[in-house]
């Protein structure tokens, strides 16, 4: 026991003198914090090898260590040659600062949290703002909510978690990096991304531990509430685009109904009444029932579409000429008739007749009394009833000219058109005219003298060759009505003097009897054809001189032919020497050219 307790007391008496050594060795003293390491040389130098004093420091600074070894952190990032006493020197006091440096000159991107954007220091960034004092630098924070928590609860209530740097950049904090397209299951798209939404519209509560549903109902319930009831179901993008809420992608054309002309401006839940699409309505009647009811009231069917169309309600696509074997010709079809017009019934039980009669017999009865068959169509037209598209001239053997053309039907055919067989000659009309105006005189060939185009009108008769008193010189300009007083045309006289009365009395007093035509020629009043050489009593001598003094001679008014006698005594009777002794034939005795010359051997006869 003696060895063992003398070498004890030897180990511990020579221990002072091993830690006086030491300090006697020392080139100063440590800092504060290896006061405790300080009689401990050799947990930081290691003998006859300064290069192992590296890894001395490392052993004991593990988390350095760590950086160094991991290269992170500033002491990972910076020369790994370069040893640890270049930066942090030793033995220079309890007060030295082995791990003072340069703030301003600090290169920050050497660490772990670069500063980039906000952060730089700067007039509002100080570095201060991060490293509070008492705290490591490599203990300062790095996570954005430990500085930001205030912004954190402002704008999110602690709900989107503490990865900050996940949405915001340290550009400024409005600015959002997130791509929640790229990031998650759900891409923002329209008005969702632009003007973009903000994240607290659909993200209110927990980001994390809500799971959102991604179905647009999830957040647009009201809106749908609102516009569909709920009636429509839950897939609104179905229908609806991120776009625009009021514009609808859903391309109904591609269902077994597609959409056409105002149907395209209908609401969806004016047919869509439930959430059952397969039982929405496909007939026109199911919606339109009560148009049907006020404008046909049920008589057309429920085949809407045969007749209209979806551009317009009274717009009619039926085509009447082609579907069915009456074609709508004239006022028929422009301006258009209502279908009730006709169809007053059931449109399939009630079978129209397609004679005009069956519709028009009011109008018939009005015009023809039913006097004219049920054949309208045969004189009438669809383009306006009073207009006839009967062809007198070519349908019948009496072609209608001048005022015949203008007379109403009525006007001939008095009774029934087919039973009633009208005579053709003009008095079987104008019979009434003919006793009115020549009493039946002229006959029953009306057309001889008369014309179509006016009663009054004769221009047909031929005077020279229809009558025995031909129309010469003046006469042919005559007005019908200078010797034809009245229509009792075979009562005119044909004789000069019954015309001329007035122009003898005025002039001959009958001197000459009423046989104008001896002396005047037709050509003119004034114009004289009579030759008297050419008569029984020719003149001769002085008789010569009296040829323009016919009253000489002519003194007497003349029941008709001129009836002077041509004896000499009749106007010598006063010249007569003989006293009627010699009788009144002068002219035995006495020659002509000169009475007091008589005749050599005259004898009495």
């Amino acid at each position: 026991m003696l060895p063992r307790t003398l070498l004890l007391l030897c180990f511990l008496f020579t221990l002072p003198l091993q830690a006086g050594a030491n300090k006697l060795l020392m080139p100063g003293d440590v800092i504060k914090g290896h006061v405790k390491e300080e009689e401990k040389c050799e947990l930081c130098h290691k003998k006859f090898d300064k290069k192992a004093q590296s890894q001395l420091c490392s052993d004991c600074h593990k988390e350095i260590g760590k950086d160094v070894a991991d290269k992170t952190g500033h002491h990972g990032r910076i020369d790994s040659a370069k040893e640890c006493k270049a930066c942090h020197s030793e033995h220079k006091g309890r007060e030295f600062k082995a791990a003072a440096f340069e703030h301003d000159k600090f290169d920050h991107k050497l660490t772990d949290f670069e500063l980039k954007g906000k952060h730089v220091v700067g007039d509002k960034i100080k570095c201060d703002s991060c490293h509070k004092p008492g705290v490591k630098f490599r203990d300062a924070p790095k996570v954005c909510v430990s500085c930001h928590q205030k912004d954190d609860e402002k704008a999110h209530k602690g709900n989107f978690g503490k990865k900050c740097e996940t949405c915001h950049v340290d550009k400024g904090w409005p600015e959002i990096l997130f791509d929640h397209t790229k990031n998650t299951k759900f891409r923002l798209l329209g008005k969702h991304q632009s003007p973009p939404l903000k994240c607290v519209a659909c993200h209110k509560g927990d980001l994390y531990k809500d799971k959102l549903q991604m179905t647009c109902v999830s957040c647009h319930k009201k809106d749908d509430d609102k516009a569909h009831k709920g009636k429509l179901g839950p897939k609104c993008e179905t229908c609806h685009s991120e776009k625009d809420w009021k514009t609808t992608k859903f391309d109904h054309d591609k269902t077994k109904f597609p959409l056409l002309g105002k149907h395209r401006e209908v609401k969806c839940d004016k047919c869509h009444i439930d959430k059952k699409y397969k039982g929405t309505p496909k007939l026109c009647s199911a919606c339109h029932k009560k148009d049907d009811d006020k404008a046909h009231k049920g008589n057309f069917g429920s085949k809407c579409e045969s007749c209209h169309v979806e551009d317009d309600w009274n717009k009619i696509k039926f085509d009447h000429d082609k579907q069915t074997k009456f074609a709508l010709l004239g006022k028929h079809k422009s301006p258009p008739l209502k279908c009730t017009a006709c169809h007053k019934g059931d449109l399939y039980k009630d079978k129209l007749q397609m004679t005009c009669a069956s519709c028009h017999k009011k109008d018939d009865d009005k015009a023809h009394k039913g006097n004219f068959g049920v054949k309208c169509e045969s004189c009438h037209v669809e383009d306006d009833w009073k207009k006839i598209k009967f062809n007198h001239d070519k349908q019948t053997k009496y072609p209608l000219l001048g005022k015949h053309k203008q007379a109403k039907c009525t006007a001939c055919h008095k009774g029934d058109l087919f039973k009633e067989k009208l005579q053709q000659a003009c008095i079987s009309c104008h019979q009434k005219d003919d006793d009115k105006s020549h009493k039946g005189q002229e006959g029953k060939k009306c057309e001889t003298c008369h014309v179509e185009e006016s009663w009054k009108k004769a221009d047909k008769f031929n005077h020279n060759r229809m009558s025995t008193f031909p129309l010469l010189g003046r006469h042919g300009i005559v007005a019908c009505k200078k010797c034809h007083l009245a229509p009792t045309f075979k009562d005119a006289k044909s004789d000069c003097w019954s015309c001329h009365e007035k122009d003898d009395a005025k002039v001959h007093k009958r001197r000459f009897g009423t046989e104008c035509q001896v002396c005047h020629s037709s050509r003119a009043w004034g114009a004289w054809d009579f030759d008297h050489n050419k008569t029984n009593f020719k003149l001769d001598g002085p008789h010569k001189k009296t040829a323009n003094k016919c009253y000489a001679c002519h003194s007497k008014p003349m029941p008709g032919k001129v009836l002077t006698s041509t004896v000499c005594g009749s106007c010598h009777a006063r010249d007569d020497v003989h006293n009627g002794s010699f009788g009144d034939r002068c002219e035995r005795c006495h020659e002509g050219n000169d009475w007091k010359t008589v005749r050599m051997g005259a004898a009495a006869r």
